[in-house]
């Protein structure tokens, strides 16, 4: 399996960026759009709109995007070594940790996603608004860990 690997490591790296970038862009548009929600009338056609685009782009865009993400990086960790011992990964241990809180971030959004479509605006325009900072903010500390591997 390691030589398999070894030899689609570079396609598995691109499969990697590219659905990392479309699962963040996901992420990016999701709090937006539940702000959109929040401003529409309760039972309104708008809300209905809004509430199946948001549905649209978590069944078609953020979820598939977030499982490629995971399998391709796994797979790409076990070829440096993570999961045999490897020196010198104290970078990809943080970047996963990072993941990880991505991952959780996701499934916050997800729950936001559903309550809204039963009626509930759990959250104000405001703290959407500072939700929506949370993809910029990992996504930073991600990039840095992976070019600079400062550990």
């Amino acid at each position: 399996m390691q030589d398999v690997i070894a030899v689609t490591y570079l396609w598995l790296k691109a499969a990697h960026i590219i659905f990392m970038v479309f699962w963040m862009a996901g992420l990016f548009m999701l709090p937006r759009q539940l702000i959109y929600v929040h401003s529409a009338a309760a039972g309104s056609e708008e809300e209905a709109q809004w509430i199946k685009r948001m549905g649209l782009l978590r069944k078609i865009i953020l979820t598939p995007s977030m499982i490629v993400v995971w399998v391709a990086g796994l797979l790409m960790a076990s070829e440096l070594g993570l999961f045999s011992g490897g020196a010198g990964l104290g970078w990809l241990h943080a970047k996963l940790l990072l993941v990880v809180l991505l991952t959780g971030f996701h499934g916050f959004l997800v729950a936001q996603v559903k309550k809204n479509a039963s009626g509930q605006r759990p959250l104000s325009e405001k703290q959407l608004r500072m939700f929506g900072e949370v993809p910029g903010l990992l996504l930073v500390l991600i990039v840095i860990l992976v070019v600079v591997k400062p550990f």
